[in-house]
């Protein structure tokens, strides 16, 4: 059995782990004696628990002599000692009864391995939507421009893309029309993913046609639609991340989860991510913090010609948005900036489902709402954000 599995002198590189899944099996077998009648059962239950740890290992050790040795290996002894497939599987000790593959399991196991326990993990929201509009990791609101293709997130686990084009001429209010999305290769929980959503085309897998990745049991990454073409959910639970992406008439939102210690995890040359640090100051509509009024007169809604022509004041924005939201906090206040700028309603409900999306991912309800400073000054803790109805009287000129 040992020539067989090869332990000892097998050098194997990273990242094919079939040294540690050889090494599990023989801790759950060397206790085990062959006389007790419970011997056929436990050992079955080691063979299925190395199998496993073999399956989630194919990928990395395809060409891997000592993994090949150990399937076979496997196979031999199952059909030894009559061994079905399915069945319960035995784990090693405290410190590998968490799931390998679950952020939560990997702070257990820290937990155990440093004997003290650690705080649990803090978590982190960032949001993009209408004009846009851009809620960093540090709660920190802003109205940014950004025209083209800018990172949101880009650390060594995820890199999220977003698209901005113009909404209206003559204008520089932007919005969203495409996101990329890469799940970087993470140990045996998935290989790399890439997810690609544009203007009416919000699929509900990865480019590559999978709508998970790892193990086909435990799913640690997966998409799940919510809304056929208008709304789906991807939980990438290996690294404790959620992400919700919705079309909204002609442009997408995006919300994002993910634990504090993997988005600081980034190197210098990374440091260009919106969600992190915000726009730059040269691409922010909002100077100083504060939102510049829109321009007055009668806006075409985006679209065809065929939309007819829409007048919003700021009595009629103002009406329309409290249909959606009742309290009067940021997102209630771009919704009427994003009527006065596009006259395009689609941009109330892209309003209201990113407060909704707040509400759902952000893990601190007392932070879920950020209210206007007539001071200009913090809300929160630093985010600066002004929208009164002085700043937002309408000044108006006719667009061509």
């Amino acid at each position: 059995l040992m020539s067989v599995l090869c332990l000892g002198d097998c050098q194997l590189q990273t990242p094919c782990r079939i040294q540690k899944c050889t090494a599990d099996f023989v801790s759950l077998t060397s206790h085990l004696n062959s006389a007790l009648a419970d011997f056929d059962v436990e050992f079955c239950k080691a063979l299925r628990a190395y199998s496993a740890c073999t399956y989630r290992n194919s990928k990395a050790c395809r060409g891997n002599l000592v993994y090949h040795s150990a399937v076979l290996g496997i196979s031999d002894l199952m059909s030894q000692r009559n061994c079905s497939k399915d069945g319960p599987t035995s784990s090693t000790n405290s410190e590998e009864t968490h799931d390998p593959c679950s952020y939560s399991g990997h702070k257990e196991g820290r937990e155990h391995q440093g004997g003290e326990k650690t705080s649990p993990p803090t978590y982190l929201f960032c949001g993009l939507f209408g004009d846009p509009h851009l809620r960093t990791f540090k709660d920190h609101f802003q109205t940014c421009k950004v025209e083209g293709a800018w990172p949101l997130v880009d650390n060594d686990y995820l890199s999220v893309q977003v698209t901005n084009v113009p909404v209206v001429p003559g204008s520089s209010a932007t919005a969203t029309n495409k996101i990329t999305i890469i799940f970087k290769p993470y140990q045996d929980c998935t290989d790399q993913k890439v997810y690609q959503a544009v203007t009416d085309d919000l699929p509900a897998a990865f480019v590559d046609g999978t709508t998970s990745g790892g193990d086909g049991n435990t799913k640690s990454l997966q998409i799940v639609e919510k809304i056929s073409g208008k709304y789906i959910e991807m939980d990438a639970r290996y690294i404790g991340t959620t992400v919700y992406i919705r079309q909204l008439g002609h442009y997408l939102t995006l919300a994002i989860r993910m634990p504090q210690e993997l988005v600081m995890d980034y190197e210098e040359s990374q440091d260009l991510q919106l969600c992190v640090n915000g726009c730059p100051s040269s691409e922010r509509i909002d100077g100083s913090g504060h939102l510049t009024s829109p321009i007055r007169g009668q806006l075409l809604p985006h679209g065809s010609t065929s939309h007819p022509w829409s007048v919003y004041t700021l009595e009629t924005a103002t009406t329309k948005c409290h249909e959606k939201m009742l309290v009067k906090d940021i997102y209630f206040y771009s919704c009427i900036f994003d009527l006065l700028t596009t006259g395009d309603t689609n941009f109330t409900a892209a309003a209201h489902s990113a407060l909704q999306d707040v509400e759902a991912l952000h893990p601190r309800k007392e932070h879920w709402h950020i209210f206007p400073s007539s001071g200009g000054g913090s809300v929160g803790k630093d985010t600066k954000f002004f929208v009164g109805f002085g700043l937002l009287c309408l000044i108006l000129v006719v667009l061509p």
